[in-house]
């Protein structure tokens, strides 16, 4: 008898493969997403890993690389930071990075119920981490200094964070931009809280900069 020739199931998903159609999904066609997003069963756990985690991690390694490679410069003046010094700003960049997300999404779930919304600790934190993706992309421009400005492109969050925010924490529609409002200006004071301490504990030597 001859054999009846079957086809293999196709491989699974890599989780890199996973995080990049993810990625491309929210920041290409952010409403079916969030639509999708909504309906995920998901923990604390299982967003940060390997979601936050991965995508969290571009910013701080490219700036560590394009300042070692590049340095920062302006007016005639290089600066090349401490390799010891970047390397304790990009990890401290990161894991408060990964705090900032739990934070936010402690304020988005707090407020909900403010603007109409229901609280959900699993949902705020999908709205904190999912909108912060075209940010977290954006970082990339941080391997060439002289780009950084392009850095600005991550302000695309604030819009995928507000047609998120009244789709997982069920917020009417007319008070979203309220919400979103809040949100973004209490996720300003973090970021800038955020850098206030980096820059704190990691303060340039001058033995760094050459001309």
């Amino acid at each position: 008898m001859n054999d009846i020739p079957t086809s293999s199931p196709p491989p699974p998903h890599s989780p890199a493969s996973g995080i990049v159609e993810r990625a491309k999904n929210i920041l290409l066609k952010p409403r079916e997403t969030w639509a999708a997003i909504n309906t995920e069963s998901a923990t604390v756990q299982s967003i940060y890993v390997p979601y936050v985690l991965a995508l969290a991690a571009i910013g701080p390694i490219a700036q560590f690389i394009g300042g070692q490679l590049f340095g920062y410069g302006a007016f005639g003046i290089s600066f090349h930071p401490p390799i010891g010094t970047a390397l304790v700003s990009a990890i401290l960049s990161y894991g408060l990075a990964l705090a900032t997300v739990f934070a936010l999404s402690l304020v988005i779930d707090g407020l909900a119920p403010n603007f109409g919304g229901q609280k959900n600790q699993v949902q705020a934190l999908k709205v904190a981490a999912y909108s912060a993706t075209a940010g977290w992309v954006a970082g990339i421009f941080g391997l060439v200094p002289a780009l950084a400005i392009l850095g600005l492109l991550g302000l695309y969050s604030l819009y995928l964070l507000y047609l998120g925010l009244p789709v997982l924490m069920k917020v009417p529609q007319d008070k979203a931009m309220g919400y979103t409002v809040v949100v973004v200006i209490v996720a300003i004071v973090l970021f800038l809280i955020v850098g206030a301490i980096v820059a704190a504990l990691t303060a340039p030597s001058l033995p760094g900069i050459r001309m």
